[in-house]
């Protein structure tokens, strides 16, 4: 009988540390993370279409809803804020990342950090807690810029060939360049004055690319040489978005980051997936 008895506290200790119920990550953010189309064969990925690799799915599913050219703004004036709240469920989680959009000058997309872009990081915070999610802010990831002097604006969606603004070819150093100043700041700000777990996505793939240095940071990105992609004949230069060994990568790494900050998740995490 104690035998027995002791069988059973052990099957109820087990099955205590399992939810009763699918969690969901929700991620919500720009290009960097967001679905590709996958139908032209391009080798293109956000780095939240990988996360779902680095967590057990029979009780973590990634629902991503990351878009290509979205900001903190049109996120919401779209109405794709209202779609992802509208799912949340209590103890879900919420990646809240933008910014790569939010410094562009267009007014469907710009916010100012310290003002509109901290306004609607809030939002997204103050909005999950109030449908029983947990949000998690993370500020954007890096750009690939090693050039020795300023690089043209290029939208990130469009980029293919990196310039300078008078046409001439990009000359790089051996040092990462930070391109988003403030608007990588303003996150962990938000973060701290509202108690929200925050994710450094910023240092974390700055280190990288600087560990891989300048030619072996193109590893990471859509930097493919004319013909060596079927899906990318003319070739593509791109230092923002990531190619499937990139997305894995960086997935990997801000999935690591993300158990640390948040330890109950870390039972289910699967680790070395790259």
């Amino acid at each position: 009988m104690r035998q027995i008895l002791m069988a059973l506290l052990v099957l109820v200790t087990l099955t205590s540390l399992k939810p009763n119920h699918l969690t969901t990550i929700f991620v919500i953010g720009d290009s960097t993370a967001a679905k590709k189309d996958l139908s032209t064969g391009s080798p293109e990925r956000g780095w939240a279409m990988a996360l779902q690799s680095y967590f057990d799915s029979t009780y973590i599913r990634v629902d991503n809803h990351a878009v290509n050219g979205r900001s903190s703004k049109s996120f919401i004036d779209e109405g794709r804020w209202a779609k992802v709240l509208s799912l949340i469920k209590p103890g879900d989680y919420v990646i809240i990342q933008f910014g790569h959009n939010d410094e562009k000058p267009q007014m469907e997309r710009h916010t100012d950090p310290g003002s509109t872009f901290d306004y609607n990081l809030a939002k997204f915070v103050r909005e999950t807690r109030e449908k029983g999610g947990i949000p998690v802010i993370m500020n954007p990831v890096v750009r690939r810029n090693f050039a020795t002097k300023t690089v043209k604006n290029d939208d990130d969606e469009a980029l293919r060939n990196t310039t300078f603004a008078d046409g001439a070819k990009v000359a790089e150093g051996d040092s990462l360049i930070d391109t988003h100043k403030l608007y990588a700041v303003a996150p962990r700000d938000v973060a701290l004055r509202m108690n929200a777990h925050f994710v450094n996505a910023n240092k974390i793939t700055h280190d990288l690319e600087q560990s891989l240095g300048v030619e072996g940071s193109k590893k990471l990105h859509m930097w493919y040489k004319p013909g060596e992609h079927p899906a990318l004949p003319q070739g593509r230069q791109d230092n923002t978005h990531y190619n499937i060994y990139g997305a894995h990568v960086v997935a990997g790494l801000l999935s690591d980051a993300l158990v640390k900050e948040i330890p109950v998740l870390e039972r289910y995490h699967i680790k070395d997936n790259k």
